[in-house]
């Protein structure tokens, strides 16, 4: 019987440190000959880094394949499909006696195949762009309580990592805090304006839910999809000086009196992934709750990030707020202006936009607002020419 050999490529993004991604340390494994054909297969084995894209890769339905990665099968193959998931290749050995699925199946494979190569062509000029580059991101809403958009956010950070990108993801965690206030009797309240009264009771809830369970729930999840994480709030390393804003009315509710991005760009440049929770003390070491699209805003600013990118439950910024097709992709500080004066940015947009303009105003190169519940909105904004939601520029 005439053999059948099927050869496929699959290639992922290359990143830029010296080690990240290398493919010259590969190591052949074969397996015994069961009858049905000789299968041999090529894994990788390489840096840190070269492990977390091959797991993010096949996670965000890129690829289920590590870089550079080539397998072949040999033999009379008439036995299933086999899956190698766990060393990031697909194995398929198919009958000859049903040539329809041999060509047919190939055929798409080989689609699939060039597809995800011309997606990675096409990002290339953004790649080499940000390469370097301070991404600061904001991660809430939707995105935050839903667990498959959660591990789908955690992933895009680790690519974006992967690709030679200084991602920091700062967190609030507003759902998980109104569950366990709930869970020990304490009333969540908000004032007119939406933000949350935190009484003395309230504020351990909140530093306990927020550095404690969501700042390190997210470190674990970045390390399990091959990343190097560590876990921050306002109060490590005077990272994040604040005062009360009105205590008679908010509590212990604060604002933003400055930062220190030392430790920041200390991990950033030691490769590690930065999470930080909106968390910060006063004057007094008193534990206050801040906003955390004003921490993330402060710190892109310290930065000089070249992108702050806040994630919400909302497409973007909309001529009308009922209808997606109105979205603005892209407006500057002055049409921002306009908008607001003539009322097409109002409610709980305002201190979105806000904080995107005090941004940039300190040297953020620009600030995007993204719709967090639409899986990878964080790779198509930065990744693709059209974006997915709103930019805001000088």
């Amino acid at each position: 019987m005439a053999a059948t050999m099927q050869l496929l490529h699959t290639v992922a993004p290359h990143t830029t440190a010296a080690s990240r991604c290398d493919v010259s340390r590969a190591t052949r494994v074969q397996t015994a000959n069961n009858g049905s054909g000789l299968k041999t297969r090529v894994t990788l084995r390489g840096s840190r880094e070269a492990t977390a894209l091959g797991r993010v890769w096949g996670r965000t339905g890129r690829s289920t394949r590590r870089a550079a990665t080539t397998m072949a099968t040999t033999g009379p193959a008439t036995g299933p499909t086999e899956d190698f998931s766990d060393a990031g290749i697909f194995v398929s050995s198919t009958a000859n006696s049903n040539p329809s699925f041999d060509e047919n199946e190939l055929a798409r494979r080989k689609d699939d195949a060039f597809e995800r190569v011309r997606v990675l062509s096409d990002a290339l000029p953004n790649i080499q762009k940000f390469r370097g580059r301070t991404v600061v991101v904001k991660y809430g809403g939707a995105a935050m309580k839903d667990e498959k958009l959660k591990e789908l956010v955690v992933n895009d950070v680790v690519l974006l990592w992967c690709l030679g990108l200084r991602p920091v993801l700062v967190h609030g965690g507003g759902p998980e805090i109104n569950k366990w206030l709930g869970k020990l009797d304490i009333p969540s309240k908000f004032s007119p304006s939406g933000l949350r009264v935190t009484d003395l009771d309230t504020m351990d809830v909140v530093e306990m839910v927020l550095v404690g369970r969501v700042n390190k729930s997210l470190v674990s999840l970045i390390q399990q999809a091959g990343g190097s994480a560590v876990g921050l709030c306002g109060k490590d390393a005077n990272l994040i000086s604040a005062r009360i804003r009105n205590f008679k009315e908010l509590g212990f509710v604060g604002d933003v009196t400055g930062v220190d991005i030392s430790i920041i760009e200390d991990l950033t440049k030691a490769g590690v992934i930065p999470v930080v929770a909106s968390v910060a003390p006063d004057a007094d070491g008193n534990a206050l709750n801040i906003n955390a699209d004003t921490v993330a805003g402060e710190i892109a600013a310290g930065l000089g990030a070249e992108k702050l990118i806040l994630m919400t439950d909302v497409p973007g910024v909309m001529l009308d707020k009922n209808d997606v097709n109105t979205i603005i992709s892209r407006a500057s500080i002055k049409e921002v202006r306009e908008l607001k004066e003539a009322g097409v940015i109002q409610g709980g947009m305002i201190p979105k936009v806000n904080c995107c303009v005090a941004s940039i105003a300190q040297g953020v190169k620009a600030a995007h607002i993204i719709d967090g519940r639409m899986p990878h909105s964080l790779l198509v904004e930065i990744m693709s020419p059209e974006g997915s939601g709103t930019m805001i520029s000088g």
